[in-house]
């Protein structure tokens, strides 16, 4: 059981939450393992098999406190919250925004020099870090492909260049990952390509899972302040995809890489 930002994430296969007094406590057959006071919790996310008492469902509904389940493969299965916040006037103006295609598209921009930026300091951090001159090198070089990218953005007149543009700086900072991945780290997480549903190595698992879990963290935010997670600028709406989610989450991609490298 580990709470990070508000947000409780338990991944202890049987375990069962349920509430006392004013505290979360979580056990396991029946034996107390750990316990948080439930008003420092934002949150609860539930990997794998694990179980909610219906009181403690009920305070959390009562709270404004969201509750997902999660697969063991972090693959989203279940949400239960209390009634919808926010307004209909501020979602009616989000679907207004996204029908403008000059607000669409200066919202994807900010959303892309978001990620942009924070991809170029995570390059010039590692090279900063970097004991290898060459590898120096590569990194500094790669962040200063990514300003181009950036001073480019900004001139951007449609979306699919913003795409293009988005598309070239991951291509350029994928280049780089093992590179930026601790030397005596790198045979154990060799970065090969990155590959989804599944995917195929150690590393691209550690990505899929955090994205997974930020994700979460995106929706549950944008639900919080009464957006709708469905209706985004950058990403293509479709059926079930949280697109604003998925907007919002770009800013966060490289950041998470320096959680575990």
């Amino acid at each position: 059981m580990k709470s990070l930002l508000n947000t409780l994430y338990v991944s202890t296969d049987g375990a069962y939450l349920k509430l006392e007094g004013e505290t979360l406590v979580l056990s396991v057959e029946k034996v107390k393992k750990h316990q948080v006071p439930l008003h420092h919790l934002g949150a609860i996310v539930c990997l794998g098999r694990v179980a909610i008492s219906p009181a403690l469902m009920a305070r959390c509904m009562e709270d404004g406190r969201s509750i997902v389940w999660l697969n063991e493969h972090a693959r989203f299965q279940a949400r239960v919250e209390g009634p919808v916040n926010g307004n209909i006037l501020l979602r009616q103006a989000q679907f207004r925004a996204a029908d403008r295609v000059e607000t669409a598209l200066a919202l994807s921009k900010a959303f892309i020099a978001g990620k942009l930026r924070n991809s170029r300091n995570v390059l010039l951090r590692s090279a900063r870090d970097s004991k290898d001159e060459e590898a120096k090198a590569q990194l500094v070089r790669a962040a200063k492909s990514l300003a181009i990218n950036l001073r480019n953005l900004a001139h951007a007149e449609s979306a699919a260049s913003v795409l293009g543009l988005e598309g070239d700086a991951a291509r350029v900072y994928f280049e780089q990952f093992n590179t930026m991945i601790k030397p005596q780290m790198r045979e154990e997480f060799e970065y090969k390509g990155r590959s989804r549903r599944p995917p195929k190595d150690t590393v691209n698992a550690l990505i899929s899972f955090l994205y997974a879990l930020l994700g979460n963290d995106c929706r549950s935010a944008l639900e919080t302040v009464g957006l709708d997670p469905q209706l985004g600028f950058f990403h293509v709406v479709r059926p079930g995809r949280p697109a604003l989610a998925l907007d919002l989450l770009e800013e966060f991609r490289a950041v998470l890489g320096i959680a575990w490298r």
